[in-house]
């Protein structure tokens, strides 16, 4: 199952400074975290200061951009209009190898095909000029 939706049907993020940031990295189809520099924390969503050890040092890390699905809750009445022909569809929250989790959808599987650990892989989706939302699909077999 793949959500997908004209620009001006969705509610875009609004791409404001660290956001703004994490963003800019997707539409390069790099999927960037925040990783604290004096003690390796991975972070999500993005901010200042690392909730670890205080530092205010961090850089925009590249990832694998692999992972598996942590958990996923399965929506049966959209609450947002812009999804009402999307029911049933899953928020599935992805931890990534490196460490961060994210909360995005898993295209190309139906919600009751969804498995705790199931291994995933980035790909990214355009869904306007300044906006490139970062999904999940099954991970391919070695």
């Amino acid at each position: 199952m793949t959500t997908e939706h004209t620009p001006q049907a969705l509610r875009l993020p609004v791409l404001q400074g660290y956001t703004a940031e994490f963003y800019a990295w997707c539409q390069q189809r790099e999927l960037r975290f925040q990783c604290c520099q004096q003690c390796g924390t991975w972070r999500h969503p993005p901010r200042l200061m690392c909730t670890r050890c205080h530092s205010l040092e961090w850089e925009w890390a590249p990832t694998k951009g692999t992972g598996r699905v942590y958990c996923w809750t399965t929506v049966y009445q959209a609450l947002d209009p812009t999804f009402a022909e999307d029911v049933p569809y899953a928020a599935v929250v992805v931890e990534l190898d490196e460490g961060p989790r994210l909360t995005t959808w898993v295209t190309g599987v139906a919600p009751d095909e969804l498995r705790v650990g199931m291994p995933v892989e980035v790909w990214f989706d355009k869904v306007s000029d300044d906006v490139t939302l970062p999904k999940f699909k099954p991970q391919a077999a070695p």
